[in-house]
């Protein structure tokens, strides 16, 4: 896949799921408004309900009041009925029944069953129309007296209290709540505020006993501590779409990042095949060259010149043996479940025995090699050849990168139930932003000035590898300008 289709690929996705989110949000806003406005229109409802049945409670208290005690006067004639039990007062204060006297003859004449239906409705509506004009006497009295104000006198905070619960309970709010009341003059007449609820920020208004003739500007707060929770709670259903938007943009996002990758390390690959291709045909052809000037009578064979030709053919042949291991090593990269033939190895001998080996590389750079073997329990359990090419390799890359004098450090030692051993050079070491790199496949560090340090970036991760197979560790500590240390943590060879 091309890279500007993965570009256009990560354009085209970002803004769909902008797009996707910009959506939810939308949505989401609306809803909570929509929340928003339902819980304030139940709350106010639920006020004025409230304030309905305080003053029907007032109006009942006075109609008690004023029709049980006192003798109810009518257009200035003192009426006989009492409410609500069509009663009449004696002049020695004794309530008694009226009872409305009707007779009922089989015949013709005045006691007929129609006319006695007919007196009775008289009766009834001559009582009805007495009874309601007393009635409207008394709320008109009621209107224009001067009752008591104050609210000392007037409001039952607990009988308040008590509709507000009912009627919050019958709109369906089941939340912590409290009332403030709040004088006309402006002071807390009353603070129902429980303990430890916090005060809540935002709180309802309602005016008290709203149909006076006179508003006295008394009102109450109503406060909902819990109220933003609330709401929130009531978003609950959209989490869904949330956290599957969010899954949606991390497997793109993850997407991405594998097909960003293997695009990296495709092109690495064709880079190595291309320079392992330019490695290969140069050994091959110089031993060819070799062999056709052994082959050429006309070139003279002293043994000056066959043991020149022998050196060219040996060294070349070393050369493409070490290509041929580097293509061994990406194809144990490659091999998840790599084979290893474990055998009891000590790793002290096989440290000195490459460092021996690379003894002469570092004379012949003027410099020198300080072995260090300080195992006292040296025998690890692991792959011979493998292990030794991990050696070699933190040995060959502290030779590359250390141009003049170099100076590089073998070091083993034991902590515990493990065995360390230790690569160190006074080179170029490496930056820290490319140290969490270096173990990466075909990952090669930027050498700066120094052009003829040659390799295909799998030596590190080819160690990496072996060290993970081995049930080891691999660290790096490394300062530019300063070198670089290498050390390897195994398990130490037990016999039982």
């Amino acid at each position: 896949m091309k890279y500007r289709v993965i570009v256009i690929l990560g354009i085209t996705m970002s803004l769909l799921v902008i797009g996707l989110f910009g959506i939810e949000y939308a949505f989401v806003s609306q809803m909570a408004e929509v929340r928003q406005e339902q819980f304030d229109e139940t709350v106010k409802r639920t006020l004025a309900q409230t304030m309905r049945a305080l003053e029907e409670q007032e109006t009942m208290r006075y109609i008690d009041k004023e029709m049980a005690y006192k003798p109810i006067t009518f257009l200035g004639d003192t009426l006989p009925y009492q409410l609500p039990m069509f009663s009449s007062r004696s002049d020695s204060n004794s309530t008694t029944r009226v009872r409305p006297e009707v007779y009922i003859s089989t015949k013709h004449g005045e006691h007929t069953f129609e006319q006695t239906s007919r007196t009775l409705q008289n009766k009834l509506r001559e009582r009805y129309n007495k009874e309601r004009a007393q009635l409207d006497d008394v709320l008109i009295r009621m209107l224009v007296s001067t009752s008591p104000k104050e609210l000392n006198d007037r409001l039952d905070v607990k009988y308040l209290e008590q509709v507000l619960n009912r009627e919050l309970d019958n709109n369906g709010i089941n939340l912590p709540h409290y009332i403030i009341v709040v004088a006309k003059d402006g002071k807390e007449f009353y603070n129902g505020k429980p303990e430890g609820l916090r005060r809540g920020k935002d709180y309802y208004t309602q005016a008290l006993y709203p149909s006076d003739p006179s508003p006295l500007n008394h009102y109450l707060k109503l406060f909902f501590p819990t109220k933003d929770s609330y709401l929130a709670q009531q978003m609950t259903l959209i989490t869904p779409f949330f956290i599957v938007t969010l899954l949606i943009l991390a497997v793109f996002i993850f997407t991405l990042t594998i097909i960003s990758k293997q695009k990296k390390i495709s092109e690495m690959r064709t880079d190595f095949i291309h320079n392992m291709t330019h490695e290969l045909k140069t050994p091959v052809s110089s031993i060819s060259l070799a062999s056709q000037m052994l082959n050429d009578e006309a070139v003279g064979k002293s043994p000056k010149m066959l043991k020149h030709i022998g050196n060219v053919i040996n060294d070349e042949t070393k050369r493409l043996q070490q290509q041929i291991e580097k293509v061994l090593q990406m194809s144990l990269l490659e091999n998840e479940n790599s084979a290893l033939k474990c055998k009891e190895i000590d790793i002290n001998e096989l440290c000195l025995n490459v460092a021996q080996n690379f003894a002469l590389k570092v004379q012949d750079k003027g410099g020198d090699i300080d072995v260090q073997l300080e195992a006292d329990d040296p025998f690890i359990w692991a792959d011979s050849l493998h292990i030794t090419n991990i050696v070699y390799n933190l040995m060959d890359n502290a030779l590359k990168y250390t141009p003049n004098n170099p100076l590089l450090k073998v070091k083993t030692w034991n902590n515990g139930k493990f065995v360390y051993f230790s690569i160190s050079d006074n080179g170029l070491g490496i930056a820290s932003e490319h140290i969490k790199h270096i173990f990466e496949k075909f990952y090669r560090v930027p050498t700066g000035s120094v052009h003829n340090v040659k390799g295909f970036g799998l030596g590190l991760a080819y160690v990496k590898k072996v060290v993970n197979d081995h049930k080891g560790e691999i660290t790096v500590d490394s300062k530019p300008g300063k070198g670089t240390t290498f050390t390897v943590k195994l398990p130490v060879f037990n016999s039982n």
